[in-house]
């Protein structure tokens, strides 16, 4: 009898990659933002992010003798951590600094991660969802924002201070960026946004860092194009056209590169939205996805109450993945005929 050709399911090939090397990548490619944020904000900022990571191994752990499973150390936990210490703010009054991150910490991991079977089962972005949490918690400890160790910059937040600016502002500047310097008497550049010399959660105040440590999650093929770019050029386009009516300058004026260098877009579209977890598996299913962020990044930001949008877009758009996976599922070879035999 001659030996039959048996043909497996895909994927036929295996490109190295484990949960161990994606996690420990991204987590590398994080660290000269975490050292940017520790220069610009001081130990507060170390310690809040030190209790992140810590408490985030501790759930993990906790996970572990519950599913009897060991991944404490695979990564993923420890990237779930310092991922939410990182969308802090760098300091926090009185004994908030250990148990605001330990909470986003705990959600994160136990909650969103372990209620629903642990890694790779999760319906949205843990760190996301520990960040959201503490934040309608405690409202007043994740919206205080501390002044960088750097002369002459101020310490609110530049989304914050353009959106709490509108209010009642009757001056004549017609960017954000001249609205921010007017209502805070500052002097800030685009040069200062790019690097970082600027307000904001511990660390997503570089840009620079963090497209730096995206090039090389792109080299390392760990994050798809699919994903960042059309969430990308969907907010782009939105901002320039729309986001200059507020200022009185009229459609297609409005400043793209004051929306790029600040807030969280950049650590949100190369860090979390591309979580291969919580993201689409089709290429089709991707572009979706990430157009969709990038539509309710911009509505989030511009026209919502709160002047970042870029977590509670990506947590919605985590939310109707499955959907996307659903209509966007390729047609299997063969798959019509078959059915139409069986009939």
């Amino acid at each position: 009898m001659k030996d039959k050709l048996v043909i497996t399911s895909s994927p036929q090939f295996h490109n190295g990659d484990s949960t161990l090397t994606v996690m420990w990548s991204v987590s590398i490619a994080l660290l000269p933002a975490v050292i940017w944020g520790v220069i610009m904000f001081g130990l507060s900022a170390l310690w809040i992010m030190v209790v992140s990571v810590l408490s985030a191994l501790l759930a993990e752990y906790l996970l572990n003798r519950v599913y009897n499973k060991s991944t404490l150390w695979d990564g993923s936990a420890f990237l779930t951590g310092l991922l939410i210490g990182l969308n802090m703010p760098p300091d926090m009054p009185g004994l908030a600094w250990i148990y605001v991150p330990l909470g986003a910490s705990f959600f994160a991991i136990l909650i969103v991660k372990g209620a629903f079977g642990g890694l790779g089962n999760n319906w949205m972005n843990p760190a996301l969802g520990g960040r959201v949490f503490v934040f309608f918690s405690w409202t007043n400890h994740m919206t205080v924002w501390e002044k960088p160790l750097v002369d002459g910059v101020t310490g609110a937040t530049p989304l914050g201070g353009v959106k709490s600016g509108l209010l009642g502002y009757s001056g004549s500047a017609s960017n954000p960026l001249d609205l921010l310097n007017d209502v805070t008497n500052s002097n800030l550049t685009y040069l200062d946004l790019f690097i970082g010399k600027i307000g904001g959660s511990i660390g997503e105040i570089s840009a620079l860092l963090l497209i730096l440590g995206a090039i090389f999650l792109i080299i390392k093929k760990i994050i798809r194009w699919e994903i960042y770019v059309p969430y990308l050029v969907v907010f782009i386009l939105l901002v320039w056209c729309f986001d200059g009516n507020r200022f009185g300058t009229g459609l297609f004026t409005g400043d793209i590169l004051f929306h790029l260098f600040t807030g969280g877009l950049i650590l949100g579209v190369f860090f979390m939205a591309t979580d291969m977890v919580t993201s689409p598996i089709t290429a089709k299913g991707m572009l979706i996805y990430g157009a969709g962020c990038g539509f309710l990044t911009f509505l989030f930001r511009v026209y919502g109450a709160n002047p970042e949008g870029v977590s509670l877009a990506i947590i919605v758009m985590n939310i109707i993945v499955p959907l996307i996976n659903r209509y966007t599922k390729p047609q299997l070879f063969g798959h019509a005929k078959l059915e139409a035999a069986n009939e």
